[in-house]
């Protein structure tokens, strides 16, 4: 069923809110050991949307018992890796020592900076019964000052990510970054982030503060709804980009919808500066990543030896 547009009073109440710059459509590729993701960047046509590197959509899937894959030893160095649960299981070993394991609904914010060798596999319960798998992977870039910094880990459990609701009760928003609706993250970001997931019930809508410095686009989840100041629709696997003309970005879903919409809010402030990327290094120079190579190689990062 095709979205019903903003009427003009709705155009007229959003009139602050930024516009669409584009819809880019996801493609599917494969990661890691073999399993499947939609991927809006990067590809041929779109490499970047500073300070943002890459998003992946894993599943959502069935898996069945015994066949779930992962994403065995693999090193990070000059970004930060935010992985977000939101069915099934992952396991996770790095070089440092740490080991960890993300549920439903929680989230792990790695900033990888001067590098580390880490791995995401199935737990091994999830590898024994199968299930729903479904879950998103954020690449952040760092900035130049700060991508030999110390690796850091930020695990927070569902329980602990603020919600919020708006007073109809209509839209509810979880706050993995940056703030909305009264909420505030407990995850500090390196540059400010926000990293919002938002559920629209048929008739909600939202208008979210942005600051104009900030890069801003949203990922539809699940369903369709309409987007920015014209109203324009987006739906399942669809990102969707915003001019920085305004200070807010409007989300709605039409009352006449069959469904929920849930969105993915993913704002930054842009770095502008050099991006020299070669698989899972990213820096500012080819000198940086031959070296990045060099010492992975020659085992700098260490290993996952537990």
């Amino acid at each position: 069923m095709e979205a019903t547009k903003l009427s003009r009073e709705e155009k007229e109440s959003y009139a602050a809110g930024r516009t669409v710059a584009g819809i880019v459509n996801s493609i599917e590729t494969l990661e890691g050991a073999g399993f499947l993701v939609r991927r809006p960047f990067p590809k041929a046509s779109f490499s970047e949307f500073d300070p943002f590197l890459l998003l992946d959509e894993m599943g959502p899937m069935n898996v069945a018992p015994g066949a779930a894959k992962g994403a065995p030893d693999h090193p990070h160095r000059g970004f930060e890796t935010v992985t977000y649960i939101l069915s099934g299981e992952m396991q996770h070993k790095d070089s440092q020592g740490h080991a960890g394991k993300l549920s439903a609904g929680d989230v792990q914010w790695m900033t990888a900076g001067a590098g580390v060798v880490h791995s995401e596999m199935p737990s091994a319960e999830f590898q024994r019964t199968g299930g729903r798998l479904h879950g998103f992977q954020l690449w952040v870039n760092l900035p130049q000052q700060k991508k030999m910094m110390q690796p850091r880990y930020q695990e927070i459990p569902s329980a602990s990510i603020p919600v919020a609701r708006t007073d109809d009760g209509l839209v509810s928003v979880r706050v993995i970054a940056g703030e909305s609706l009264g909420a505030r993250a407990v995850i500090e970001t390196v540059t400010p982030i926000m990293y919002l997931h938002f559920t629209l019930q048929p008739g909600g809508r939202v208008s979210q503060p942005v600051p104009q410095g900030y890069n801003a686009f949203a990922y539809v989840v699940d369903g369709e709804g309409l987007f920015g100041a014209e109203g324009e629709r987006a739906g399942d696997g669809q990102m969707v980009m915003f001019v920085a003309d305004g200070d807010e970005v409007m989300i709605a879903n039409p009352a006449d919808a069959g469904a929920p919409l849930e969105v993915l809010l993913i704002a930054g402030v842009p770095l502008n500066e050099p991006v020299v990327r070669y698989g899972p290094f990213v820096m500012n120079t080819e000198a940086e990543i031959y070296q990045a190579v060099e010492d992975y190689r020659s085992g700098r990062m260490g290993a996952i030896n537990f």
